[in-house]
């Protein structure tokens, strides 16, 4: 191969994943969105429902919760079920059936309903994140991934950065619309959405490269051959490492479980309860509220992209996530400081927010570039259906501290010191071999 044949063959692979990238991941992205907005507009919907309904912050913080109960025990199954029939044919229904499920939080009317309409948003929506991040494998090696997995997690920020200015109007304006409380128009309006997105899955979203009919011979041919010459090395340099059982065996996998789990701490404690914070600090209009919150996600939204693509740029791995932690870390420690300003705070928090999420997408090109086959698919889910379980520890601490102290300074020290521990395992779990890819 000469050296203008190389240059031609670069340029059409990096043409084709361009091509793939403008195809999925902007639909991907959308899909994400509106999963993290029926998740966490609870938060919002706080600002009202608990008054109304006479809940506690405990009460709010467990039933905000235990919807990863139900996501923990039904993801790895989940994904597994994705594996063999197809991404159209399962995120599609499960999308439809979550936002029928997160509409139906406006007939809360206590504790006990508050509790079972969650547990089973959870296991519903436990096939998706999961099932997403395995998708990619199916279509990017790992020198594109982190890119993509970033591309597709800023729908985490960028959720929140949406969800503020539409449920801040929505408690504005709405209150006794229809007899109904603005708090159940809040769930109500940002649940149809999903049902939409998920009927558009099933005939929008393809399968593998093999089915995709809007690629041509040659795309297709280069697109699977690298993917297969991807799985022989892995299958070369991690032995071990492909079938559903190594998945669980593998102490790498219990290690980058636990990390999850604690960058997944500062990703909910800001989720649930940036609002209040905000409430407590700043203001009490629910509109200003959410427009203000729009800053700490927008922002974080940016860094992750960035971090994503300077981290495949270099192909370095290890202390681009590390520092993550540390960075997010710190933050939390310096919005911990009793009697800090509202503003100062906010900033303080926007900071942990950029280092919370660049945490959360650089985690992921760890595994899915030592895992491979059914090991993957099982892999994957496991390690974040253990790293959500923090999504049902931090508003259930962050509650329960504020009820019992009337501040929520401890809690976020609590996070701060998951930051820096993640930051260490980082150090701990890529020792053994370089990360660059």
């Amino acid at each position: 191969m000469n050296l203008t044949e190389g240059v031609s063959n670069i340029s059409f692979e990096a043409a084709t994943y361009r091509k793939i990238a403008w195809r999925l991941m902007p639909f991907l992205l959308l899909c994400y969105i509106l999963a993290y907005v029926d998740r966490v507009n609870v938060g919002f919907a706080k600002l009202r429902m608990q008054s109304d309904l006479g809940m506690s912050d405990t009460v709010y913080g467990m039933g905000a919760g235990i919807f990863f109960i139900g996501y923990f025990l039904f993801e790895v199954p989940a994904n597994i079920i994705l594996q063999h029939i197809g991404a159209r044919f399962w995120i599609g229904p499960i999308m439809i059936v979550w936002g029928v499920l997160s509409a139906a939080t406006m007939f809360v009317t206590g504790p006990t309903s508050f509790y079972v309409l969650r547990f089973f948003l959870g296991v519903v929506e436990s096939g998706f994140f999961p099932g997403v991040i395995l998708y990619l494998t199916f279509w990017f090696t790992n020198k594109y991934r982190a890119k993509m997995v970033a591309i597709f997690m800023t729908g985490i920020p960028l959720s929140g950065a949406l969800t503020g200015p539409i449920s801040g109007w929505i408690l504005a304006r709405m209150s006794g619309v229809g007899d109904l409380r603005a708090w159940q128009w809040l769930f109500l309006m940002e649940g149809i959405p999903s049902i939409l997105a998920g009927v558009l899955t099933l005939t929008y979203l393809t399968d593998n490269p093999a089915k995709a009919i809007w690629l041509n011979v040659r795309e297709k041919k280069m697109v699977l051959e690298n993917l297969w010459t991807e799985e022989e090395i892995k299958k070369q340099t991690s032995p071990g490492h492909h079938n559903l059982s190594d998945a669980f065996r593998s102490a790498d996998v219990w290690i980058l479980a636990f990390m999850y789990f604690l960058f997944v701490m500062g990703n909910y404690g800001l989720g649930f309860w940036l609002p209040q914070v905000i409430n407590d600090t700043i203001t009490k209009d629910p509109l200003l509220i959410g427009w203000i919150s729009v800053i700490p996600w927008g922002t974080a939204a940016i860094g992750m992209v960035l971090a994503g693509h300077h981290s495949d740029r270099t192909g370095e791995r290890r202390w681009h996530l590390t520092l993550a932690g540390v960075v997010g870390a710190l933050a939390f420690a310096v919005s911990a400081i009793p009697g800090i300003s509202g503003t100062a705070g906010l900033a303080a928090l926007t900071v942990a927010a950029i280092g919370v999420e660049c945490s959360l997408c650089l985690l992921w090109t760890l595994p899915t570039g030592i895992l491979s086959g059914a090991a993957a698919a099982a892999g994957i889910a496991w390690i974040n259906s253990i790293g959500n379980l923090s999504g049902y520890a931090s508003p259930y601490l962050i509650g329960t501290v504020k009820d019992r102290t009337g501040s929520i300074t401890l809690a976020l020290l609590t996070l701060s010191a998951c930051g820096l521990l993640g930051a260490a395992l980082t150090l701990y779990v890529t020792r053994k071999r370089e990360t660059h890819h």
